[in-house]
């Protein structure tokens, strides 16, 4: 059985490497590799340094300039660096040649993201689609990450004539897809029936990018006890709960959060586990107001959600969460520039979103508990009014 590789232990001390291309800024970079440090610290590790620059596009062999490289290579070596962490996904080439020269382990942002689903995932349906993930991932890269899978044992009819250990590891890896997937598809077959035994009740699902309080809103709503903490994707498998607001039940769902970037072999794994969005009759977008990225963490999700549930038109109410950690900055009389995010009063940004807006908009802090009576007010009327156009005959409830 191939062992997969560990990424970040708790020792492990990491320099982040991120690249300004094409239009993006300076700015926009420090955001992300923000969140790649996030990423390194739920994972375990601790950064110690970061590296950008400007490049139109990166370079082929070795993703960053040759000077940068050898800044990079300094650094590592005069301060003991375990690990480099790269905020795009390399190829199998920039791997093999980055690692040879600076001498360390390199992994890029998918394979940090992978690690840490690993670490995060609890039910026996979670563990198999991260698996799936990771040999997909490793499978193009075996020759950079070889470290020998497994040794081939002697023995009759065990040996192909001429076959390296390279390629046994490859069709060890292949066999291993091929088994993970079979059992995935028995998984996902139970999971429907489940579904489909829980009857008719109007379905309602948290989405949201990773750390945006879902699992809080689902803990308050529910009045359950789901894990949630301020780290990434500290909810990997869809909780499902029954809930009752007024006289009205309705089944309430926190699905794992979204990022940018996020490994495609992932978001393919993790569809069947996405299947609560799809068979959903309203969706809650959760979104972290407080976080100077907001609106870029919307269009994320919102591009993966239409990954999901393509063609599909569902109801959905925005909340916007963390109001009371929103921060705001008066713009000086004399600034003639346009104002920051920073400068926009929660007032103002509230006006702002509900009038951008199609779908209904809410401002709460889940943490505080603020808003939280007209959330579940909205909530009940979306609910019943889906559930009067189900069952037009059933309206002795209301």
């Amino acid at each position: 059985m191939p062992k997969l590789i560990e990424t970040a232990n708790p020792q492990e001390r990491a320099v982040l490497v991120g690249l300004v291309k094409g239009r993006e800024t300076l700015e926009i970079v420090s955001d992300h590799l923000d969140e790649l440090e996030f990423l390194v610290d739920t994972a375990g590790g601790k950064t110690i340094g970061r590296f950008t620059q400007k490049l139109d596009k990166p370079e082929t062999a070795t993703y960053i300039g040759k000077g940068k490289l050898h800044e990079l290579t300094e650094f590592v070596s005069e301060n003991k660096i375990d690990l480099v962490v790269f905020d795009d996904e390399l190829s199998p080439t920039q791997l093999r040649n980055i690692e040879k020269a600076i001498k360390s382990r390199v992994i890029d942002r998918s394979n940090l993201i992978l690690d840490i689903f690993a670490k995060r995932a609890r039910t026996s349906h979670a563990r198999t689609q991260v698996e799936l993930a990771q040999y997909q991932y490793m499978l193009p890269r075996l020759a950079g990450m070889w470290t020998h899978l497994e040794r081939q044992k002697g023995g009759i009819g065990l040996k192909g004539p001429g076959e390296k250990e390279i390629e046994t590891d490859r069709r060890i890896v292949r066999d291993k897809i091929a088994l993970l997937k079979e059992k995935l598809e028995q998984i996902n077959k139970q999971k429907s029936t489940q579904r489909s035994n829980r009857g008719s009740l109007v379905r309602v699902s948290l989405v949201g990018y990773t750390n945006v309080g879902k699992s809080t809103i689902m803990n308050i709503l529910s009045k359950s006890s789901v894990f949630a903490e301020d780290k990434l994707f500290a909810t990997l498998d869809t909780t499902v709960r029954k809930v009752v607001i007024g006289n009205l039940p309705f089944l309430l769902s926190d699905t794992v959060g979204f990022i940018r970037k996020l490994p495609h072999h992932l978001i393919e794994s993790f569809k069947s586990t996405l299947d609560e969005v799809r068979e959903s009759d309203i969706l809650v977008h959760v979104v972290d107001l407080s976080h100077p990225g907001f609106e870029e963490q919307i269009a994320v999700v919102k591009e993966t959600l239409n990954e999901i549930i393509i063609g599909q038109e569902k109801t959905t109410i925005m909340v916007f969460n963390k109001i009371d950690n929103y921060q705001f900055r008066e713009q000086d009389p004399d600034d003639l520039l346009p104002p920051m995010l920073e400068n926009i009063s929660l007032q103002q940004m509230m006006q702002s979103w509900m009038g951008k807006t199609n779908a209904p908009c809410l401002f709460v802090s889940a943490k505080e508990k603020t808003n939280l009576d007209e959330f579940r007010k909205l909530l009940y009327e979306n609910v019943v009014r889906i559930h009067k156009e189900r069952y037009p005959y059933d309206n002795f409830l209301f």
